[in-house]
């Protein structure tokens, strides 16, 4: 049989990718398709970052294109490549930076602060350009996590020079105070400050910053969402009654906003006792999935309650950099590719390919 561009995409159209759990060609991720006398090239171009998935993605491609009667060689080139997706109306995106993610909860002592810092070394892990900043002006704990200690540099005195952590690019309000300084602000001067640590830090080149938000529905979410170009925003819960209460009040903002969901993380669901290995749910079972059922949300996954990630975390090396091989920092990495998908499936963002149109009189 003689092997046509039209078999390899049939088979193409059979081949569902894992992580975005569509076939190769919705996607638009295969391209450049080449066939000359059984052998067949081609590009494979997927919209998240996958170093740690490249060889099991093009291995599965690969195979599905050599049961083709007629192929005697297959070559496949995979890639990814992460473009700006659209953000709120109005709202320009910040330049050096492609995408920003929010990670939220309605109530403090979820574990968010801890899930954005993995989640963005994840996102990291995964071959992509990251930043983390920290929006929690009255408690900033990114730089305990990351480990970073110093002041950023300001060579011109008004930009700030991100700091680096874990190859991450940081910015803090806890970068320029004394740790024991109370920020005894009220809301303007907060949401002041945050879009100062936002706008006048000279981001370079980031696929994704995710920003780290204080529990609540406050002034620093509202000027988040509406002065802020968010691509989309993660929930974390605890799964018991208390915390979802609260997690469904945060959800509901970010969509009256417009802000798209990209999911919720339940944190804490199962403690593995390090002594006898007993699993018990000491916070309930199955609330953050039951809430996305509720407002038709992907439930991104569940995280346990184990003393290293908070050991780790507390030590300025978080699970994903300090145990990169632990089932724990397998789940964050998985998390952080459904994310980096979910960011994919979002509208491209066009407006830096128009130029600017000016009126002027003559």
């Amino acid at each position: 049989m003689s092997v046509t561009v039209q078999h390899v995409q049939d088979a193409l159209k059979a081949l569902i990718d894992p992580n975005t759990r569509k076939d190769f060609m919705s996607t638009k991720s295969a391209r450049n398709i080449q066939v000359a006398d059984g052998k067949v090239s081609l590009d494979v171009v997927l919209p998240y970052p996958a170093k740690m998935v490249l060889g099991e993605i093009g291995k599965l491609i690969e195979n599905g294109i050599r049961a083709i009667d007629g192929v005697t060689d297959v070559q496949v080139n995979v890639t990814w490549k992460i473009v700006a997706h659209s953000v709120q109306k109005g709202v320009k995106l910040i330049p050096g930076v492609k995408n920003i993610i929010a990670v939220a909860s309605g109530k403090g002592g979820v574990g968010k602060s801890t899930t954005a810092v993995n989640l963005a070394l994840a996102l990291a892990a995964e071959g992509a350009n990251v930043g983390m900043l920290d929006a929690d002006i009255y408690g900033p704990s990114q730089p305990t996590m990351l480990g970073i200690h110093g002041r950023p540099e300001s060579p011109d005195g008004q930009n700030l020079e991100p700091m680096i952590g874990h190859g991450l690019q940081a910015m803090s309000i806890g970068f320029l105070i004394d740790v024991e300084t109370p920020m005894v602000w009220r809301g303007p001067m907060v949401t002041q400050a945050l879009e100062q640590l936002l706008n006048n830090t000279k981001w370079k080149d980031l696929d994704y910053l995710v920003v780290d938000l204080p529990p609540g529905t406050g002034d620093i979410q509202l000027t988040l969402a509406q002065r802020v170009p968010v691509t989309g925003a993660v929930i974390v819960t605890t799964p018991q009654d208390i915390a979802l209460i609260d997690a469904r009040k945060g959800l509901k903002m970010f969509e009256k906003v417009g802000v798209p969901i990209l999911g919720v993380v339940e944190n804490m669901s199962l403690h593995i006792c390090s002594n006898c290995g007993h699993e018990e749910r000491i916070f309930g079972e199955g609330g953050g999935e039951r809430m996305c059922k509720d407002y038709g949300n992907e439930f991104l996954g569940a995280l346990p309650l184990d003393i290293r990630i908070r050991e780790e975390t507390d030590s300025g090396k978080p699970t994903v950099v300090a145990e990169p091989e632990s089932r724990v920092a397998e789940i964050y990495r998985a998390i952080a590719r459904r994310v980096a998908v979910k960011v994919g499936d979002l509208a491209v963002d066009h407006s830096s390919k128009f130029p600017s149109i000016v009126i002027q009189n003559t």
